[in-house]
């Protein structure tokens, strides 16, 4: 081959590799959070022990599941901050009146009810965003200072170190266990099933049903779907329940993973969560992202989080590391839209 040929053929590999970063930009994460992976086994090769990566996938459970509620809103071009006071709500809610009132209640009764409590919060988001007419995050946060006032003002306040018996049990339920070498049981709790239902069940809606569409048409301009014929009031309502439904549904595994129940748990989680979405390629302006983008963000921040102390580096440094990786992603994919514009 030619000197000339080759110099064409390099520009033209560059820009379908740009090309293929503005349709998938979830490759980039990927990529990242693979060098970052090669990095840290370097310096450490205790984080390719099973144990680490137990670690790693029993801490995104929570995250992934606010993340998947997060996304589905972003795809929208909304964005909800109260999924944390949601799920303080569920979580703290639920937890009393199994204690105090149905200590007999099923675990699987439980998650149920759970999961609808924040999904009835979450209607009240979507009324509020499509009635007012007002950007979601306002809204949310208005919500979030509500939802939360409610809970301490009228609910309790008082930190509940002993879960009810059920809820206990479900967040020791092993997956699978096995002995480390130096003679700790590890375990992959059972409860870790529920993030990659939850994904498919969010890809599935997505990919493969007319609300999924909508939800697209929604985020690429609610105008246009609104003339083809898709009931923004429906689609609201839907998409803040169903963030609300992941939002329940994780304060119970929180609680039950953490073994306790804190009414002041959770704040402050939800920048990491959206900072994990938009490394997952979703754009705050709406009708782009993908499920797999969002798990490959919620590991990212995971890893960052678990590795910074194991290479040495203080966690204060928690949100530099993130907010580089969100300023680098953004500027990569700003970058990548110009060369193919």
């Amino acid at each position: 081959m030619s000197a000339t040929h080759l110099q064409d053929a390099a520009p033209s590999r560059r820009s379908a590799f740009l090309d293929l970063v503005s349709r998938r930009p979830e490759i980039i994460t990927f990529i990242i959070l693979l060098a970052i992976c090669v990095a840290v086994s370097v310096i450490n090769p205790a984080f390719l022990q099973p144990s680490s990566l137990v670690d790693i996938g029993r801490a995104s459970v929570v995250m992934g599941l606010f993340a998947l509620g997060v996304f589905i809103i972003l795809a929208a071009g909304g964005i909800d901050v109260s999924f944390t006071a949601i799920a303080a709500f569920t979580m703290y809610s639920m937890t009393l009146v199994v204690k105090d009132h149905v200590p007999d209640m099923p675990i699987a009764l439980v998650l149920v009810l759970a999961t609808a409590g924040g999904a009835l919060l979450g209607v009240v988001n979507g009324l509020l965003v499509h009635h007012l007419r007002v950007p979601s995050l306002i809204v949310t946060i208005g919500t979030q200072y509500l939802f939360r006032g409610i809970l301490l003002a009228f609910i309790g306040t008082v930190w509940i170190m002993s879960l009810p018996t059920q809820m206990g049990a479900f967040g020791r339920m092993p997956l699978f266990q096995f002995e480390s070498g130096d003679g700790r049981t590890i375990t992959l709790p059972f409860y870790f099933l529920v993030l990659p239902a939850a994904a498919l069940l969010t890809w599935w809606i997505l990919s493969r049903t007319l609300m999924g569409r909508a939800i697209f048409a929604l985020g690429g301009n609610a105008s246009v779907a609104e003339r083809l014929g898709y009931s923004l009031k429906t689609i609201h309502i839907f998409l803040f329940a169903y963030a609300g439904a992941l939002a329940g549904l994780a304060g119970i595994i929180h609680a039950a993973a953490n073994r306790q129940a804190n009414p002041f748990d959770l704040v402050g989680s939800e920048i990491n969560v959206i900072a994990a979405v938009v490394l997952g390629g979703a754009r705050i302006t709406g009708g782009t992202g993908t499920v797999l983008g969002t798990l490959l963000g919620v590991l990212l921040i995971v890893v960052v989080n678990s590795v910074l102390v194991m290479v040495g580096i203080p966690s204060t440094w928690q949100r530099v590391v993130v907010g580089g990786f969100i300023l680098l992603a953004a500027g990569f994919f700003m970058f990548c839209q110009k060369k193919n514009n």
